[in-house]
């Protein structure tokens, strides 16, 4: 039996959704862009990069391959190593919110559509509101509207100090966030507050429930911890990760799976600050695992900190960043073992507004002993799933189909 290695780079689309309209999304390339963006001049930043993108390791495992599926992106003819593979996948899922890509890479798509909150200010429901602010014992909430989570905490954080109010915001996913102060509002009290309000959300179908704590005593100083917690909404049918852990092998969560999937069939999560930490812990991870096992790993920085923010450059730094650090993750494999890279959705940093966009994913990666090529354009990131479960020896689940015979 062989072991399976999965990183999302979170928010990495590659254009070319065939839904991308019914979004507004038409055009974006999360991937594409950024390339452009470089080659352009337009992602350089002193100090932090300069130049052409630079992903040599992505590149040779078949990244620029999977773009030219996805959406004729030109960069079809770079060389392979040895026992690499490439394709794409199109999300069926009817959201572009993380807990549905997710979902759906795990093999399980999302049909329903989630809830959300209108971009009006206030914008949660004055009844949610008020059943918050009383079951809480809360003097009030802050915010109430739309923002990115570095903004509002700067925004309103020295006003949440001063009353003990929490600060209240959401996105275009299905999500309601809760920045507090670690200290004077207490950590295990925020925990507490989003655990009442996930509650109360159930009726509305919200995915998740976000506790994002933070320190700092002034909006020059404030910063968000790592102690961030996801309330989400439970998987409504087995994934590949119950099935995995129900065998008997390990699934070890590292970054926010174990929250994405309600801590459901996961063994173990492993956490650090920051991609490269993040690299790290997946690393541990990695050398750790025994045959049949699964590491499932999200790399979200280059959503929340670049994709959103729409910094091209910085996200073209952190590409090439994790790049650096992959041929460590390629040292660790061995005959048998299955390394994919994908992506969630998409977070094009060239596109108007601040949310995800509805784009294809990459599907690349190695597995050593096996042949490699092209696994095409796949019509769900179920494939993703199905595949490892193949190759981890499960029977096939309900969606999705495995490619691993196109590859071995």
């Amino acid at each position: 039996m062989s072991r399976a290695f999965l990183f999302v780079l979170d928010s990495f689309g590659i254009g070319g959704a065939d839904d991308a309209a019914r979004f507004g999304d038409t055009g974006s390339d999360t991937f594409g862009h950024i390339a452009d963006a470089c080659a352009a001049g337009k992602a350089d930043r002193e100090g932090l990069r300069h130049g052409p993108l630079d992903l040599p390791n992505m590149m040779s495992l078949g990244l620029g391959r999977a773009a030219g599926t996805a959406s004729g992106y030109p960069k079809a003819g770079d060389a392979l190593r040895p026992s690499a593979f490439h394709g794409a996948a199109q999300e069926v899922s009817s959201g572009k919110d993380t807990p549905s890509g997710h979902w759906e890479i795990a093999g399980l798509p999302v049909p329903f559509e989630w809830g959300y909150f209108s971009k009006t200010v206030p914008t949660f429901p004055a009844e949610l509101t008020e059943a918050i602010i009383r079951e809480g014992g809360l003097p009030g909430i802050l915010g109430d509207c739309h923002a990115s989570g570095t903004e509002i905490i700067e925004r309103f954080g020295e006003e949440h100090i001063r009353t003990g109010k929490p600060i209240f915001y959401t996105s275009a996913d299905s999500v309601i966030q809760i920045a507090a102060h670690e200290e004077h509002f207490g950590l295990e009290r925020l925990y507490e507050l989003c655990g009442l309000v996930r509650r109360l959300a159930d009726p509305l179908n919200i995915g998740r429930v976000i506790a994002r704590p933070f320190v700092g005593e002034t909006a020059a100083t404030f910063e968000r911890t790592a102690n961030r917690r996801d309330y989400a909404v439970p998987p409504p049918e087995p994934t590949l990760l119950d099935r995995l852990v129900a065998r008997g092998s390990q699934v070890v969560g590292v970054g926010k799976i174990g929250d994405i999937f309600a801590h459901r069939g996961v063994s173990e999560v492993r956490k650090g600050v920051g991609n490269m930490a993040m690299f790290d812990v997946a690393l541990e991870a990695m050398a750790d695992a025994q045959d049949g096992d699964l590491v499932f790993a999200n790399f979200v920085d280059f959503d929340t900190l670049y994709g959103h923010r729409r910094d091209a450059a910085g996200y073209a730094a952190a590409l090439e960043a994790f790049d650096r650090r992959l041929p460590e993750a390629l040292a660790q494999l061995r005959p048998g073992d299955l390394l994919l890279l994908t992506a969630d959705h998409g977070c094009d940093p060239t596109w108007s507004g601040t949310d995800h966009t509805r784009e294809r994913v990459p599907v690349f990666g190695v597995a050593p002993g096996l042949a490699g090529g092209d696994a095409g354009l796949r019509t769900t990131y179920a494939d993703i799933g199905e595949t490892v479960a193949e190759h981890l020896g499960l029977p096939p689940g309900r969606h999705g189909a495995s490619f691993l015979k196109v590859i071995s």
